[in-house]
């Protein structure tokens, strides 16, 4: 079989600077525009921009070992990579020569022309894109290297339900050491023991691993700092958040289902309380979101990194101001620096140790950006990602292949990692139906 011709579209160089060496033994086609369109990103100082000054950097090594125009083999056991300029003569009447997209579609349709015997593919991200090849009879593809996951639905949940007999359940009230051996548990899964023989007798756990007994769920009934589980999902979070075995905890749900709030309240309780030990486990709490709006962008802000980062963070200065309820106790702890409110641009080079983390809206967050915030995590820390994959505002993710859906998957097979999935919204009803109609 002949091997297939595969055109870049702008959209997979900008999603994964590495692009160019996953598609195996086949041939790859760059049309020029697309460089021209990398270069307007380089300067960007986000994932976009640094996929752009990769991927010129990889081009800038293979032009070393022979002429792009002519074709150099990518790497030992790849196909062959070169540099094509658009030909306005493939380009159909209705469409403009002026339109980037449409410049890098008739290079895919010149190669189609010189190539009849071989497969030739556009690869686009761009949905709109592959909607137009499809009608001019172009063969076309997503790129799905950077999926986790083929649809939200299919995330990992943290939670699952398992039948077990009726004195199993009695058995583990009771507080005897109980144990499942089941291949299709994940550490720190939390399990809804059912008997099979009353489906209305239940019972709560943790599972941790097959030679470890089930753990029962801190219930919690106090509160934490002021706030108190209002169902099992909210419970299950905070049993992970309170557990310093459990370095990395991700919390998914949608808006008002209360994962910031319950992030911020177990951070303040673990480091405001910890400030009384003579050796505390969290020396500060460090709470972050990414520098993405929501809409039309407002522009460049004036004033200081923290007068910057104020609107971005005002969502989690609201929390902290309800949780302790004094904005002058909040001011002191921020001068302090027990509290510290940091802007993601600058967390590399960092190793933050003993703290308590927080990163939220961090489905906003790439792959390589969340690769970037947790190995920066230093000794004693632990770090919470939370988020909602259906707001996402990041125009180069999406909700299959944001950095928050890779950190559940990629983390679910560790027992220094946990998750949870919150199901229920609890901020009001005009939010919890918003989230749910809308």
């Amino acid at each position: 079989m002949a091997k297939k011709i595969y055109v870049l579209d702008t959209s997979v160089c900008l999603t994964d600077s590495d692009c160019v060496f996953h598609f195996g033994n086949n041939d790859i086609i760059i049309p020029m525009k697309v460089l021209e369109e990398i270069d307007k990103h380089k300067k960007r100082q986000d994932s976009a921009g640094t996929h752009a000054r990769k991927i010129i950097r990889t081009l800038d090594g293979l032009r070393a070992k022979k002429s792009l125009q002519q074709g150099v083999r990518i790497d030992r056991g790849k196909g062959m990579l070169r540099v094509v300029g658009g030909n306005l003569e493939c380009i159909p009447e209705n469409m403009d020569p002026t339109v980037p997209d449409h410049i890098i579609i008739s290079s895919a349709l010149k190669q189609k022309e010189d190539n009849p015997d071989r497969r030739v593919v556009l690869v686009s991200r761009d949905i709109n894109m592959r909607v137009i090849c499809d009608s001019l009879g172009l063969l076309t593809e997503d790129y799905i290297k950077t999926k986790v996951i083929e649809s939200e639905s299919e995330l990992y949940s943290g939670f699952t339900s398992v039948l077990v007999d009726d004195e199993f359940i009695d058995q583990f009230y009771e507080d005897e050491y109980m144990f499942l051996e089941q291949d299709d548990l994940f550490p720190n899964q939390y399990i809804m023991l059912v008997s099979s023989s009353n489906e209305k007798k239940t019972a709560l756990a943790r599972y941790i691993h097959p030679s470890h007994h089930l753990v029962k769920v801190n219930s919690n009934r106090e509160g934490i700092w002021g706030v108190k589980a209002r169902n099992k999902e909210q419970n299950f979070s905070f049993d992970l958040l309170m557990d310093p075995s459990v370095s990395i905890v991700s919390l998914v749900g949608k808006a008002g289902s209360g994962k910031t709030l319950c992030a911020v309240a177990a951070g303040l309780k673990q480091v405001l309380d910890g400030k009384k030990e003579r050796d505390p486990l969290y020396k500060k709490l460090v709470i972050s979101r990414p520098v993405m709006p929501m809409g039309k962008d407002i522009g460049f802000l004036p004033g200081t990194m923290q007068e910057k980062m104020a609107p971005w963070l005002a969502p989690i200065q609201d929390n902290l101001k309800f949780l302790m309820g004094d904005h002058t106790t909040l001011e002191m702890y921020m001068e302090k620096k027990v509290i510290e409110m940091e802007a993601l641009t600058y967390i590399r080079g960092r190793s933050i140790a003993n703290a308590f983390i927080i990163i939220d809206e961090a489905q906003n967050l790439s792959v390589h950006e969340i690769k970037t915030i947790l190995t920066r995590v230093g000794e004693g820390t632990k770090i919470v990602l939370t988020g909602d994959i259906e707001q996402i505002d990041n125009i180069y993710i999406d909700e299959t292949s944001n950095g928050l859906v890779h950190a559940v998957e990629k983390f679910k097979n560790y027992d220094i990692a946990g998750h949870v999935s919150l199901q229920k919204g609890e901020r009001s009803k005009v939010a919890t139906i918003a989230a749910n109609v809308l």
